[in-house]
């Protein structure tokens, strides 16, 4: 069995925030410091605005770094509620799902506030699951906030004894208890250390006043037991994960510990993905639930919750054991005509990463069907320009195919931009291609390891530093309580965070699994195959194969509710049929499964994929005219997964498909090894 760190807050500088932190071995100090001191230290971009304690690493790609990043702070979405700061406090939301015929969207609300007197608030810390906010007047410290994912409370503990104001008055229950009712929405506020009057709350020295969520339908003795459990202030999250089993039945655990200032069970929440048995054993469901727009959710009492993923493997190259000596032909033929059209790398990190990721799938091809002069051929090429890459001081004379480290922000960031990448975004999707393309080489040829390893473990470091390093946050993008990243850095959204690419994010960290295996860390390789699994049954469960049976997603008032296939973009406060950069829906379902990778095999065909049903519905929304619209070569390929019928069909359209409709990091060739691939797997 694996096992891994675990996490609570990042402390503040004084060490009064949250309880200390145990770390782990992955990509240590003493290992990172040397190889950051090796970069440039540049700022490639404008620092934003932060609203962060000093000591703290910025926080991007988080689903709260809107509080933190930009001219003013941004609600967020500490499922299932929202949370905003106001001008002199607080204020929080149970945000009331909507469904459209291509969205469903749940804003902020500020349902309940709580007035502190502040002038000012920053992040004082935060661990993988929740934030904590110091609210400030002037320089005196007034107190901390803690909010977090799967928690359906607001925690405020004085730092000195004040009186605090909510919005509206109370409905006054037990001693220091009462309710709140805006609109539809029913809050809870319990105060320990303190007393309660009205809208006026008094809090001692240490003393502290806790919002709650109630759900609709709720009997007096049920919303006597929500305040019961939300009684005791949320302080933090612990993250761990582990591995177990073997062979179909390995598996990935993940363990959230919700910790409270006096310990015992709080209030949890589970996500759809994480299963109706998720609540930590000793828990119990209230039999109260939450319509949210990830569906309707159960509320329970416990004191964390505990989740598996099927272990999903990187995987270095396609099985094309089954694949016919015709096909071999016809593929070993394509390839000759993609090796010599092989154009040049281009010089940002996106599209350089992906064609570095395009030529060693095309290296890998050639190994395997034995053509040793196009292997050759795609070798030098690889090898010459990932040398260029990893060449620690490659910036100091050029501005383009290198890095830098952004000593404000604690990054890594290529010199030409894209995507905003010198902003933190989409680090992981582009850094996953390098990865990629290095573990599958470097494991071909160890020899190599060793020169591209001091820059290719910064890549690594920047999307998955798991020890506290100082330089790195850690796991910068990766939110374990949903179990997938978040792509913007500063957020700077009132929907709070969001991810498009799922497909992307599951090729990151196969990236960096295979990267870790090629350079021998044990520990970086046990941390990737943990996210990479979880990051691989998020794709299925809230990109690719959402279940969308749920009320939520019925329109209203006779509205058409949504219906597609795929969910492409999910944010905190909103899911989303579309992309940032095309509204065809060819481009709406190829983002979930762009490069389709040889670990994509793995997954897509795996039991929560949906099997043939799903992928004939998802190709025929996606492609009703052809495939030659915007990533449309790789609804084809997906195409093959139906059965082995549909695989032949999708070889012979392969062959003629033009030229512009197969995308800048695939190729022809790889297209027909993935479809033989998949046609022989069906076959049996």
């Amino acid at each position: 069995m694996l096992t891994a760190c675990t996490s609570a807050p990042d402390a503040s500088p004084d060490g009064s925030d949250g309880p200390a932190r145990a770390v782990g071995d992955v990509l240590p100090a003493s290992v990172v410091d040397p190889l950051v001191a090796a970069l440039p230290q540049e700022s490639v971009a404008a620092v934003p605005t932060m609203r962060l304690a000093d000591g703290l690493l910025p926080p991007t790609n988080r689903w709260f770094s809107g509080l933190v990043f930009g001219d003013a702070p941004m609600p967020v979405f500490p499922f299932p509620i929202s949370f905003q700061l106001t001008e002199g406090g607080l204020a929080a939301g149970q945000p009331a799902p909507v469904a459209s015929a291509t969205a469903i969207v749940g804003p902020a609300l500020p349902d309940i506030t709580l007035d502190l007197g502040a002038t000012s608030a920053v992040v004082s810390a935060y661990d993988d699951v929740s934030v904590t906010v110091e609210h400030r007047d002037g320089d005196a410290v007034l107190g901390h906030t803690v909010v977090a994912q799967g928690s359906p409370t607001v925690s405020y503990t004085a730092a000195s004894a004040q009186v605090d104001t909510l919005g509206q008055a109370v409905d006054p229950l037990d001693d220091g208890r009462g309710t709140i009712t805006v609109g539809d929405s029913t809050w809870g506020v319990v105060v320990t250390g303190g007393s309660l009057d009205g809208s006026s709350v008094d809090l001692d020295e240490g003393g502290s006043v806790v919002l709650v969520a109630v759900p609709a339908g709720a009997d007096d003795d049920q919303v006597a037991a929500v305040l019961d459990a939300a009684a005791s202030p949320l302080t933090g999250v612990a993250t761990s994960y582990r591995a177990s089993g073997s062979g179909d039945a390995a598996v990935q655990t993940t363990e959230l510990s919700y910790e409270t200032a006096s310990g015992g069970d709080t209030l949890v929440v589970a996500v759809p993905h994480q299963g109706d048995a998720a609540v930590t054993a000793g828990g119990a469901d209230t039999g109260l639930r939450y319509p949210t727009v990830y569906g309707t959710v159960g509320l329970s009492t416990g004191t964390g919750l505990t989740f598996d993923a099927p272990t999903t493997t990187a995987s270095p190259a396609l099985d094309l054991d089954g694949v016919t000596d015709d096909q071999r032909a016809t593929i070993a033929e394509q390839l000759a005509v993609d090796v010599a059209q092989t154009p040049t790398f281009a010089a940002d990190t996106y599209y350089g990463g992906k064609a570095l990721y395009r030529a060693t799938m095309l290296w890998q091809l050639a190994t395997q069907l034995g053509d040793e002069a196009s292997a050759e051929t795609m070798k030098t090429k690889i090898v010459d320009e990932l040398d260029l890459w990893t060449d620690p001081a490659g910036c100091e004379t050029r501005d383009q195919e290198c890095f830098v480290y952004d000593p404000a922000v604690k990054g890594v960031v290529g010199k030409a931009t894209s995507f905003g990448s010198d902003e933190f975004n989409d680090h992981y999707f582009h850094y996953g291609y390098f990865l990629y393309a290095a573990g599958v080489m470097a494991a071909a040829d160890p020899s190599l390891a060793e020169g591209w390893q001091p820059v290719m473990d910064l890549l690594a470091a920047d999307i998955a530093s798991g020890s506290q390093n100082g330089s790195f946050p850690d796991r910068r993008a990766f939110d374990p309580y949903w179990s997938h990243s978040w792509a913007s850095g500063y957020s700077p959204f009132a929907d709070g965070n969001n991810q498009e690419s799922s497909s992307e994010a599951v090729t990151a960290y196969a990236g960096l699994s295979l990267w870790a295996g090629a350079s021998g860390d044990d520990a970086l390789g046990a941390e990737a195959t943990w996210m990479l699994s979880a990051e691989s049954q998020a794709a299925l469960a809230y990109y690719v194969t959402p279940d969308l049976d749920d009320d939520v997603y019925a329109g209203v008032g006779g509205a058409a509710g949504f219906d597609h296939e795929v969910v492409s973009l999910n944010w905190g406060g909103k899911r989303d049929y579309a992309t940032w950069f095309s509204a065809e829906p060819s481009a709406i379902a190829g983002i979930q499964l762009i490069p389709l990778s040889p670990t994509s095999m793995g997954y897509l065909t795996s039991e929560g994929a949906g099997g043939a049903e799903k992928v004939a519905a998802l190709v025929a929304e996606a492609a009703p005219d052809g495939f030659d619209g915007a990533l449309g070569d790789y609804v084809l390929m997906y195409s093959a997964l139906e059965g082995a019928a549909a695989a032949d069909s999708a070889w012979d359209t392969l062959l003629t498909l033009p030229e512009d409709a197969v995308d800048d990091g695939n190729s022809r060739a790889y297209a027909l090894a993935w479809v033989a691939a998949a046609g022989a797997a069906a076959r049996g």
